[in-house]
């Protein structure tokens, strides 16, 4: 049997969802059996590959750089997983959306800075309006909930899905397996 194609991707978000990957620790080598990494802040692919079996997507879709690489992972993913609560709510990144975007630039970049205030027109992608889940952009297949979700959650939802079943992550994340 070939191994099945899996991908990981950082929005906008911390890197937690990607540290509780990593610390499945041994349990990577068994999903290598499995599962073959195509794309992920973890790897040096610069384009998000074709007919990917499953994708984690961490963090909010914050900006225009968010928007339109979420439009194309989802063109490109059979299972797209949802991954921690700053993809499933907008957490953490949604805490802006209160305020006007040009507020934000301003405490960011103009009243904080020592050094050359300003907000920046090239490098920083666009804000959006608001920090939106990634559900409310593009269908999203499955939801493993948490900040981050334990190495334990992750685990059981990648083999899961790799398996071709729908994970059962109620009782985990309800408990913090």
């Amino acid at each position: 049997m070939s191994r099945k194609k899996l991908a990981t991707v950082w929005l906008d978000g911390c890197s937690g969802c990607h540290m509780s990957f990593l610390d499945m620790d041994e349990r990577l080598i068994e999903l290598v059996g499995k599962a073959e990494l195509v794309y992920s802040p973890l790897v040096d692919n610069k384009e998000f590959p074709p007919d990917v079996d499953v994708t984690l997507v961490e963090g909010a879709v914050s900006s225009e750089e968010d928007l339109h690489k979420i439009r194309a992972i989802r063109a490109r993913t059979k299972c797209l997983v949802s991954l921690g609560d700053c993809s499933v709510t907008a957490n953490v990144p949604g805490m802006r959306n209160p305020f006007p975007v040009i507020a934000v630039y301003d405490r960011a970049y103009r009243e904080t800075a020592t050094l050359d205030p300003g907000v920046p027109n090239e490098v920083v992608p666009r804000l959006l309006p608001h920090a939106r889940p990634v559900h409310e952009v593009v269908a999203v297949d499955v939801f493993v909930p948490g900040c981050p979700p334990s190495a334990d959650v992750i685990y059981e939802a990648v083999t899961a899905l790799l398996e071709g079943r729908h994970p059962e992550l109620s009782a985990m994340t309800r408990f913090g397996a």
